[in-house]
Formats: C-alpha cells, sequence, structure tokens
C-alpha cells in the first residue's frame, strides 16, 4: 500500500480536465518553466471522440487569473486566442421588484452590483454600518467600490502598460468555453507533457481485493475502446452530468438541491453585435423574469445569452417567448429567428467528491444553475486541492480525500445559500418568486441568517469555515443592493464615523479618476492585439 502515485487518468476534458491536467502538470513536472527530464507523475487524459463539452456558463472569478498564470498561459493569447474579455462582476436587474411596478424605491433595489472588489476598507473595516443611513442617497456599491462605476461605464479592469495578470481594479472573464478548451488542450500536450488519448470508455474495473497499490473497491483500470486496458494509481473524473466513475462506478450518491433551487432548464444562444464597435460589458447581465433569469455576457465578437429557469412552473414554449423578448430590443426582427440549444439542469452534486481512489471534479461531481458563476471556481477550487495537497502513495490518500470531501460539503452548503438569497429577499411577485420565499423550500440556516442580518451587518466573523467561496462583503453587495437593509445598529464610535468618511471620499475621488484614467473594454483588447501583432 505504499507504492508511490505515479499515474493519474483523467476521465474527460472540457474546462474541468484540461485545467485539472494543468495544474498538476505544472506543479509536479515542471522546473524553472521547463519539464523535468524525470517527471515525477505521468497525466492522461482520455476524451470521447463523440462528447461535446457543455461549455454553459463563460464567465469566470478572479481566480482564474492565478490558474491560469500557475499553468504558464500568456495572458494576452488567452484573451486573444479564447475570444475573451474582462469581467468586473455582475449586474443584476429587476430582481427585487418588477419592472412594470410602481414604487417609491431606491435606484439599488431595481438595478445593483455585485463588483469583484472589496468593500473600501475591508477586511480590516467594515464599513457597511455607516453607508445605511445614506442608502437614499447612495446605493452600497457605489458608496464602497469604485468597480461599480467602472463597469457601468464599459471600462476595462487595468491598462496597456499594466503587467499580465495585474490590475487596478479585481477582475475575472468573459470567455468561448469551446475556445479556451482548446487553448488548453493544446498548451498541456505540447508544453506540460500531458498524454491526451481520444477514445471511449467502455468499462471500469472495480479491485475485488487489496493489491500493491490499490485497496478493495478502487478502480484498478479502465477498459479503452482504442487503446484497450489502462490502469492508474489515481483516476480523475471530469465526464461531466454522467459522472461515469464516482457516480456510476463507484455508486456515490447524489444530493437532489431542486427543492430549494428550481431552476432544472436553461435556453442558450450565441447573438452578434449589430454594431461591431459596440461597447463590452465589463460584467455579465442578470435579470429576473416571471419564472427565472436571463444572463446575458459580453465577448470581443459576440454575446452569450442564456434564459435560466423552472419547468415546474413555466414550459419551454414560453421560455422561448420571454428570450425573444429580451433580445427583440437589441435585435430587433432577428430576435424571433433564434435557434437556442436547449440544456437540461439537475441541481446538485454528489454526496462526496472523492471516494476511494476516485476524484470527481467539474459538473460530475455537480451543478446547480450559473448563477454567480461558482461552477468553473469549484473547478478551480478542487484542481488546486488535488495538486496541492496530492497523496504520495495510497496509504494517506483516504485521509486527504477526508479532508477535501469536508471543505467540498462546506463549499457546496455555502454557494447554496448564497444563490437562495437572491430570491429570498425579493418581493417579486409570480408563484416561482414566491415559491423561493415558501416554508416549504426554506433553508434553515440561511433563515436564521436572515434574521440575525435585520439586525447586525453581515460580517466575517460569520463566515465559519476556511477558505469559503464568499465573503461576507458579497452577502452584503446582495442583500443591501435589493433593499433588504440592516435596521437596527448599535453605537457607533465618532472615530469610526471619521474613518469611514474618509473611505467614502477616498473611494469617490477614485472613481472620478479611474473613469479618466482607464480605457474601454474594447479599447483594450483591441490594443493587446494590435501589440501583439506589431512587427518585432
Amino acid at each position: 500500500m505504499q507504492h508511490s502515485l505515479n499515474h493519474i487518468v483523467i476521465v474527460g476534458g472540457g474546462s474541468a480536465g484540461w485545467i485539472t491536467a494543468g495544474l498538476l502538470a505544472a506543479k509536479h513536472n515542471v522546473d524553472q518553466g521547463k519539464i523535468s527530464p524525470t517527471p515525477k507523475l505521468k497525466i492522461t487524459l482520455i476524451e470521447s471522440p463523440d462528447v461535446a463539452t457543455i461549455g454553459v456558463g463563460e464567465g469566470t472569478w478572479p481566480s482564474m487569473r492565478s490558474t491560469l498564470e500557475k499553468i504558464g498561459i500568456d495572458e494576452t493569447t488567452f484573451l486573444l486566442r479564447c475570444d475573451a474579455s474582462f469581467k468586473q462582476g455582475s449586474q443584476f436587474f429587476h430582481w427585487a421588484i418588477e419592472p412594470n411596478i410602481r414604487a417609491n424605491l431606491p435606484f439599488d433595489q431595481r438595478h445593483y452590483f455585485h463588483p469583484f472588489s472589496l468593500p473600501v476598507g475591508q477586511p480590516q473595516f467594515n464599513a457597511a454600518p455607516f453607508w445605511l443611513p445614506f442608502n437614499e442617497q447612495i446605493n452600497f456599491a457605489d458608496a464602497v467600490c469604485n468597480q461599480a462605476t467602472i463597469a457601468k461605464h464599459y471600462l476595462a479592469p487595468k491598462q496597456l502598460a499594466t503587467p499580465q495578470y495585474s490590475f487596478v481594479n479585481n477582475y475575472g472573464y468573459h470567455l468561448d468555453a469551446g475556445k479556451f478548451s482548446q487553448l488548453l488542450t493544446e498548451h498541456c500536450t505540447e508544453n506540460l507533457g500531458v498524454l491526451h488519448l481520444r477514445s471511449h470508455v467502455d468499462k471500469v474495473h472495480i479491485a475485488s481485493q487489496d493489491s500493491a497499490n490499490t485497496k478493495a473497491g478502487d478502480i484498478s483500470a479502465i477498459s479503452t475502446r482504442e487503446h484497450g486496458l489502462i490502469e492508474a494509481d489515481l483516476f480523475i473524473d471530469c465526464s461531466g452530468v454522467k459522472s461515469m466513475l464516482l457516480g456510476e462506478s463507484l455508486n456515490v450518491p447524489f444530493i437532489s438541491q431542486q427543492h430549494i433551487l428550481f431552476n432544472d432548464r436553461a435556453l442558450a444562444v450565441q447573438v452578434p453585435y449589430l454594431d461591431s464597435n459596440a461597447p463590452i460589458e465589463s460584467n455579465t447581465l442578470s435579470t429576473a423574469q416571471d419564472n427565472g433569469w436571463i444572463w446575458d455576457i459580453g465577448l470581443p465578437t459576440r454575446r452569450g445569452i442564456g434564459h435560466v429557469y423552472s419547468s415546474s412552473h413555466i414550459d419551454d414554449e414560453q421560455a422561448l417567448t420571454d428570450l425573444i423578448n429580451y433580445l427583440t430590443p437589441t435585435l430587433g426582427k432577428q430576435a424571433a429567428d433564434i435557434n437556442p440549444r436547449k440544456l437540461t439542469i439537475n441541481p446538485g452534486h454528489r454526496q462526496v467528491c472523492w471516494q476511494q481512489n476516485c476524484i470527481a471534479i467539474g459538473m460530475s461531481s455537480g451543478f446547480i444553475e450559473p448563477l454567480e458563476a461558482s461552477a468553473l471556481a469549484l473547478v478551480e477550487w478542487l484542481a488546486n486541492e488535488l495538486s496541492n495537497q496530492l497523496p504520495t502513495n495510497r496509504l494517506v490518500m483516504d485521509t486527504i480525500a477526508k479532508r477535501v470531501n469536508q471543505q467540498f460539503t462546506q463549499h457546496w452548503q455555502q454557494i447554496i445559500e448564497f444563490l437562495k438569497l437572491h430570491y429570498v429577499v425579493s418581493q417579486r411577485s409570480s408563484d416561482y418568486w414566491q415559491d423561493h420565499r415558501s416554508q416549504a423550500s426554506a433553508l434553515p440556516s440561511l433563515t436564521e441568517k436572515c434574521q440575525l442580518w435585520q439586525h447586525h451587518v453581515p460580517s466575517q466573523d460569520e463566515i465559519l469555515h476556511r477558505n469559503a467561496l464568499f465573503p461576507a462583503a458579497s452577502f452584503q453587495y446582495v442583500l443591501y443592493g435589493m433593499g433588504a437593509l440592516t435596521q437596527a445598529q448599535m453605537q457607533l464610535k465618532p472615530s469610526d464615523k471619521q474613518q469611514a468618511q474618509q473611505l467614502f471620499s477616498q473611494n469617490a475621488q477614485r472613481s472620478k479618476q479611474l473613469i479618466n484614467a482607464l480605457p474601454s473594454n474594447r479599447a483594450l483588447l483591441k490594443q493587446l492585439r494590435q501589440q501583439s501583432f506589431a512587427p518585432m
């Protein structure tokens, strides 16, 4: 059982498979930018030639910058090859109340912003209590962060002279998922030594007894149609919703969350800009509908748009009509001609992500609607955890797996809570929104927090587990963006009030400076392209 871990097999490609392969190879087989003459690991990625990647959700978190840098991909190359643009957060329209309802509401309850940058002063100083008395004068995101203002002006988060992966404002990306997988494939095979096999997996072999490097119940090998039997020490399941290894072969239960988050369908379409010089959004647009919501992602050459909805509340025909109605103001009559791809979502996750000598990464471990773009962030987290805690042998694997599974469960609990928060604080009146607020779909842990937040500003002290995906600031942005204000306040010290006022003033000044200093999203991407193809 102390046989060293030498061979890792990844079943499935796409972003999940290739990000995992890239991080493992870069961490363990690359020294000073070059593949080691004696690589520690053999990494084989097996990808079916007939299974297309889903490619849903073209938005990333800022963590993707670190991931790409670790893998060794040049940022300009990534941006140009993947038709990518800069993302500085998400902007939400009409989540608090229907657009046709007349009400005396602050602007931020109709349109609010969840930026990637923390509010001024955080994490050391929480400025939110000092904003509350002025909530009718300025919305929360504008008061505590300049990023909302920058994004509203379609500006980039950096300048041409800013080093790659560095920033003026924190940012992630919008990208073409298919082109991203192609770039990762080329880089991992050509520069990181990953063996790529295009083959069908016909059978998964389970060990019936202990051996030198496996325990009974482990996956001992897989049979492939084109390359025969392939053995390995560790198997990574990136087979998507099929979950061929973890779910089908190791029988790890699937925990459905559809009773809490109802969305189980999506209609996705790619649409062109009618004007090739149209501004590129610096944030994901998310517009609430009567029975779901619509994402709108701006890339340099097109927009990626989709309607996420609950089949229990609306049929596919009406969902298509709602999507066409959304597109009509910008596409005109062309909107009626769209032919969107229909996707089925089974909201939930596996009971654990690591069982025996198999770890599932990506949709094979779970997926819930793309609100707040957590899917790729979870891929990055799990791939990094595996790379950093890679077992030296089978003997210690179960101990490491237990730790990873505990954090996997905590991450999913927080993701579900955070996504549910977007629905429960809404005042929208259709059955879909009322059902989200009903006791039948309630999360007791979230209900408890919402009661607390009526009287206490969300703080980092409430985040009880380490390396949480969403900081307290994210809950502040959503709550206060939708008008769910904290009512009662403790006595605030004059010195803290003075500090908060200084931070607010500095943020306002910084916003004005950046509006004049930063290029637009499209302008910066054009500059990068011109610089990349300039003669040497």
